[in-house]
């Protein structure tokens, strides 16, 4: 009986909570949905395995060795940890980038490496694993890393269902505790059934808007009551929270807000970092939800993107029954980095409102020469001169513009605008959707 076995601890707290622990015999299946959201978990089990001095048979199909070795960083440094090395001669193909790791290395790490010669002979590696586990002592932990890298190798569903459905009870009967890695979108239905069937565990991890998922899809013989539902995770480092409040879609969502804020003021994620003064990639992450800017940071993006910080909290202005816009209301507008301070203008519409045109008054003072356009936007654009003078450089060819003029622009945009004047040339612009 399952409930007669030892228990033994996952290395994450709250999963073993979930659980009601992991026991001496489970054969426990992580449906991968990212490809990279089950390391921490098996890191962890690694880690508690480590601390109960338990022998640990880790077979690798899908990363190099060095790769592995930077990803388990100070586990590997344990004399009881046997990794076989299934992926130089198997995704690897023997090439020479690879064997460098075994001619290079020179580290007195603990851990030791087997080379597995013939990876695509299903029954060589089975044959090797459980020659190894002869040899140890105790309850041994395995670590499957994955399903779907022997599926690439090995030819088919077909065989990995059978190596899968033998290795199962087999590990069982030996008294082990195996984690298996699964890409969950590369496996038809039918295979991740019969898995299911054979499993003690299967948990689900997924991706969805910025934010990790897990989910218990089958705990055997344990008295739960949340198998599907969904708990939002999240991680630093090998330390895993999970959330067992059940986050509904009402929390803040900000990566959402400013990628749609973004989006409708016709920037881009590198465009807009450039004028907040980051890099795309934290703009990236913060749309993601992975990380929350600083009040600072947010105070600066909303400014770039001629908002008020509210407008990332509160419903955005989706109405059309609004007709009259107050001039008083009108944000100022943050423009390029090349004419940052130079001119100035004011955002007469809500940029967060859902209208297909957005206008602005930009102001050129006096004598004043700019190397770019007023904005980096891709569509239509249509300006009309209320005052003043203005030169501008299209193809390289000079135009220039006088009070009750109007401006129409395509695909190209100016490459300089000038007021060689000596009063405050006034513009009403409007980008079009």
């Amino acid at each position: 009986m399952l409930t007669d076995k030892p228990l033994v601890s996952s290395g994450v707290n709250q999963l073993d909570q979930l659980l009601g622990g992991l026991r001496i015999g489970d054969n426990v299946v992580w449906y991968d949905n990212a490809g990279s959201l089950a390391p921490v978990f098996y890191l962890n089990f690694i880690k508690a395995s480590q601390s109960e001095k338990k022998s640990i048979i880790y077979i690798n199909f899908d990363h190099s060795i060095k790769t592995l070795m930077e990803r388990l960083g100070t586990l590997a440094d344990y004399d009881l940890l046997t990794i076989l090395d299934c992926f130089t001669f198997g995704k690897g193909d023997g090439a020479e980038v690879f064997l460098k790791f075994y001619e290079e290395d020179e580290s007195n790490r603990a851990c030791k490496i087997i080379t597995i010669d013939e990876p695509r002979n299903a029954d060589h590696v089975t044959g090797a694993f459980y020659g190894l586990h002869k040899t140890m002592r105790g309850d041994v932990r395995f670590i499957f890393d994955s399903l779907t890298g022997m599926q690439e190798l090995w030819g088919g569903e077909e065989q990995i269902q059978k190596f899968y459905s033998h290795s199962c009870p087999r590990l069982y009967e030996l008294n082990t505790v195996a984690y298996w890695v699964v890409e969950k979108e590369a496996h038809s239905l039918r295979l991740k059934a019969n898995i299911n069937k054979i499993a003690q565990v299967a948990i689900d991890l997924s991706l969805k808007r910025g934010k990790t998922f897990l989910s218990v899809i089958k705990a055997e013989k344990r008295n739960i009551e949340i198998l599907n539902e969904p708990f939002c995770y999240w991680n630093k480092g090998l330390d895993i929270n999970i959330d067992f409040e059940k986050r509904t879609q009402t929390q803040l969502d900000l990566g959402t807000r400013l990628k749609e804020i973004r989006s409708r003021r016709g920037l881009s994620q590198t465009e807009l970092a450039k004028l907040v003064g980051v890099t795309s990639s934290t703009i990236s992450q913060i749309e993601s939800n992975q990380i929350y800017p600083s009040l600072p940071a947010l105070i600066k993006i909303a400014e770039s993107l001629s908002v008020k910080v509210s407008t990332f909290f509160g419903e955005l202005d989706t109405t059309s029954e609004r007709v009259v816009f107050s001039f008083s209301n009108a944000a100022n507008l943050q423009f390029s980095n090349l004419t940052k301070g130079v001119i100035n203008g004011k955002a007469l519409m809500p940029v967060e409102s859902d209208s297909k045109a957005k206008v602005y008054l930009i102001n050129v003072p006096p004598k004043t020469s700019i190397a770019s356009h007023f904005f980096i936007y891709k569509g239509e654009e249509v300006g009309y001169l209320l005052t003043g003078r203005l030169q501008f450089k299209l193809k390289n060819k000079l135009h220039t513009a006088k009070e009750g003029d109007l401006i129409y622009l395509t695909t190209e945009v100016p490459t300089q605008w000038k007021n060689p004047d000596t009063e405050t040339a006034r513009l009403l612009w409007i980008n079009i959707k």
